[in-house]
């Protein structure tokens, strides 16, 4: 029966297509918007990520993620330092700034302080130049962090710093080196523009010195926000964050751990996150739908083969076996197409900056979330082969 079950299947190829079509459009939907939202949840620890040689992070007790912050006093470097089995630690200051550019137009960064010495925390820029260009007095290097048209500077050095007022609409071009801008009226120059991990939510970023930070953000008591430390060999990041809590009585966590503390914090407090949730679920129910009626229409069509079978002796048993063949099919063919596809599609628009991340569990949710579909479809098609009656072979209808 498996045989018969699979040449009825075939036969039809206009049914056969649109069956694994349908099914196929239901993994890829699936798939795609669970990667589309594990890409942006992996911007949301883009500063994690791109420190990958802190292997512990020290913050505020009450901070559960790189987004919503509170700072510490500078003893605080010390106290971390001072624990048996810190390799290194290094300050990180996160602050917000508005940079007035030559034209006149104002633009909104995060602004990222690192260590003095070591530089620890900042990103390559592009054009071959140096991290080191942030030694130079009042240097930043800038990057997109996701955001797109939102370093322009003018193009023409007329357009630059007038004196009869701002020239807004005038022709732009990318910062460079070179560049400058003015924040907190006081003057800062370009020394690189950088291509780090996009942000989530999107905004454009300004590294520079701990004492070009300060001198750029007069006023505060607090600047550290994070504390980047490493292990030595023979403890463990995990181990020696519990002494960092229990010495200091600040709270330290592996790179790993807050990774996941900033994903659940972004679940429990972010409203794009439950934007982005309702789409996932919108994708799952129109794709789920897809399949349930592509499944269901292929059975009902096919009443009068299962009538035929019947009639020659076949048991119900039999022809439930049948269309659970005919669905286990499609779902192993139809996810492995739309998955496929979906990876394929993945990569080529991840390269283009889309935040699209395929996880292991990805395809596992597609492919289950197709078989349950697919399962229950076929459960509501058997009911009418099992209530039929051998005699529709010879109806005309």
């Amino acid at each position: 029966m498996f045989e018969v079950a699979v040449k009825m299947l075939m036969h039809d190829r206009t049914k056969f297509l649109g069956l694994f079509t349908g099914i196929g459009f239901t993994a890829f939907l699936v798939t795609f918007a669970m990667s589309y939202f594990a890409g942006f949840m992996t911007r949301g620890f883009a500063l994690v990520s791109e420190n990958p040689t802190a292997s512990i992070w020290v913050m505020d007790p009450a901070v559960h993620s790189t987004e919503a912050t509170i700072n510490m006093s500078d003893g605080a470097l010390g106290l971390v330092r001072s624990v048996k089995g810190v390799s290194y630690a290094v300050p990180l200051y996160l602050g917000d700034v508005t940079a007035r550019f030559p034209n006149g137009h104002f633009q909104s960064f995060q602004m990222i302080g690192v260590d003095d010495g070591t530089l620890s925390g900042t990103p390559r820029p592009g054009g071959g130049l140096s991290t080191t260009l942030l030694h130079i007095p009042q240097s930043v290097i800038v990057d997109s962090g996701g955001t797109k048209d939102k370093l322009q500077t003018p193009m023409y050095t007329k357009d630059m710093w007038p004196y009869d007022g701002v020239h807004l609409n005038v022709p732009t071009r990318k910062l460079r080196y070179g560049d400058t801008l003015i924040i907190n009226d006081k003057r800062v120059v370009v020394s690189g523009v950088s291509s780090t991990i996009p942000r989530f939510p999107p905004r454009p970023l300004m590294y520079t010195t701990q004492s070009n930070f300060k001198r750029l953000n007069p006023g505060e008591n607090r600047y550290i926000t994070f504390i980047m430390a490493k292990a030595e060999k023979n403890i463990s990041a995990a181990d020696l964050a519990r002494n960092i809590t229990k010495q200091t009585g600040l709270k330290a966590v592996t790179n790993n751990a807050f990774k996941k503390e900033t994903v659940l914090w972004y679940l429990k407090n972010s409203e794009d996150v439950g934007d982005m949730v309702n789409m996932v679920i919108l994708a799952m129910l129109v794709g789920f739908g897809v399949t349930g009626v592509m499944l269901y229409m292929f059975t009902y069509e096919n009443l009068r083969q299962y009538a035929v079978l019947k009639a020659m002796g076949a048991s119900n048993n039999q022809l439930v076996t049948m269309v659970f063949t005919q669905a286990f099919i499609g779902v192993i063919v139809g996810s492995g197409i739309g998955i496929g596809i979906c990876a394929l599609l993945g990569e080529s628009v991840a390269s283009a900056d889309f935040p699209f991340r395929m996880m292991w569990f990805a395809p596992l949710l597609g492919f289950f979330g197709v078989w349950i579909v697919s399962i229950t479809a076929a459960l509501i098609s058997v009911r009418p082969v099992l209530s039929m009656e051998p005699g529709i072979v010879f109806s005309q209808r």
